[in-house]
């Protein structure tokens, strides 16, 4: 499963990301790195972007970016 396709209200544990080059550095430094904790808090109507609580702060996820990230 995908950050793309969890719930809202749902806690999920970042198990992968499958991105290559600059797009998996910037999403690992945004914190989301194996085994970290992610809150989905909202998703927009249209459904991007994606808002989730990651290592106490908001952070603002494209789909595109979300789909990289496998979480169980």
């Amino acid at each position: 499963m995908t950050l793309r396709n969890a719930g809202v209200g749902q806690t999920v544990t970042v198990s992968k990301i499958t991105g290559v080059g600059a797009i998996k550095r910037r999403i690992m430094d945004m914190g989301l790195t194996k085994g970290t904790s992610v809150y989905v808090r909202k998703v927009a109507p249209l459904g991007d972007p994606i808002e989730v609580t990651v290592r106490g702060y908001e952070l603002s996820l494209r789909k595109a970016d979300a789909e990289l990230i496998e979480v169980q």
